[in-house]
């Protein structure tokens, strides 16, 4: 399973235990509520767990994209015609700022990574 789709079913089911243990404390019933305590705090674990592994491979996936022997910002003519650029230069990559890869690159502009010169 991909890890958002994993991260928001687990979201989701934490709403609901969420839910449920406010139902529980407003009826006054320590059972359930003790139980529903008890799986939010597993869940928040498991949640944690799964956003440092995203982390984990994301941080390992700018580095692959680093490591690539050349990088220079893309023009705007470069960027409107992307499928043309893609297919002249092997092996580029290319990381626009606002998505979670540029964010973790810290890049400013959009950049294009080859292992050649382009």
């Amino acid at each position: 399973m991909n890890l958002n789709q994993e991260l928001q079913r687990l979201n989701n089911r934490l709403d609901k235990l969420r839910r449920k243990l406010a139902g529980a404390q407003e009826r006054g019933d320590q059972a359930i509520a003790g139980q529903a305590t008890q799986e939010i705090e597993t869940i928040t674990k498991k949640i944690n767990k799964v956003k440092h592994q995203a982390k984990r491979q994301l941080n390992k996936k700018g580095s692959d994209v680093k490591s690539l022997a050349f990088s220079r910002p893309l023009t705007k003519a470069e960027q409107s015609d992307m499928g043309k650029l893609k297919k002249s230069v092997k092996g580029l990559v290319v990381v626009h700022p606002m998505t979670a890869l540029g964010r973790e690159m810290g890049i400013s502009v959009v950049t294009g990574f080859a292992p050649k010169e382009f």
